[in-house]
């Protein structure tokens, strides 16, 4: 398959697999219990073949200071004063000191990378990962994460119109908004922005580069 790079070297983009999202003990923003199972199992047993594959793993953690920097987003302040709205919680989302800012343990491995910087849907934004991935020349992501639609898709198209390779690993993507919203979110990154594999595809693609 032609990914438009002329010698692929992927990295993973592992986006918000936090306590915050996925630990149904202490998430404030949480995927359904079940769900989120699925989602972090399908996470491990990717993330194991890639190491196998010397795939480097990029742990994106969302971590704010204070509830100010997330107020001052403007769509983001009318979700918290929602009380119906199913991101009510966001205001209360992964401050820092907050359990759910840790990595889901039986997904981190000596050896990661952590930028715990993510401040945005984005991953781009306020973070060191463009610079982290180009000096470690990286030029095709392999994406996965919580939320298909929000988070995974705006760093999918930011991916795109810099210039690398994005390909939306699909059993390993999931959203807290339903799957017509996951399914709508993987239909823009087909037809516009990237590539959709599952994780066994993906490793026989780029494991034997």
């Amino acid at each position: 398959m032609d990914f438009g790079v002329d010698s692929p070297k992927p990295a993973v983009i592992a986006i918000d697999l936090h306590r915050g999202h996925l630990d149904p003990a202490v998430a404030t923003m949480p995927l359904a219990a079940d769900r989120a199972a699925v989602v972090v199992e399908a996470n491990r047993r990717f993330f194991d073949g890639c190491r196998a594959a010397g795939i480097p793993i990029v742990h994106l953690v969302t971590t704010y200071r204070d509830a100010d920097e997330i107020r001052s987003n403007p769509f983001w302040r009318t979700r918290a004063d929602n009380p119906t709205a199913t991101r009510k919680n966001v205001e209360r989302h992964n401050i820092e000191g907050m359990p759910g800012c840790r990595i889901m343990p039986q997904l981190h491995a000596d050896g990661d990378w952590i930028v715990n910087t993510k401040k945005r849907y984005d991953c781009f934004v306020a973070s060191d990962l463009d610079f982290m991935l180009r000096r470690h020349g990286i030029n095709t992501l392999l994406i996965t994460g919580v939320n298909t639609n929000s988070c995974v898709l705006a760093t999918t198209v930011r991916a795109n119109v810099m210039d690398y390779a994005a390909v939306c690993i699909e059993d390993c993507v999931d959203t807290m908004d339903g799957p017509a919203a996951h399914e709508a979110a993987l239909t823009c990154v087909r037809a516009a922005f990237g590539w959709v594999m599952t994780g066994d595809e993906a490793l026989r693609t780029f494991g034997r580069r």
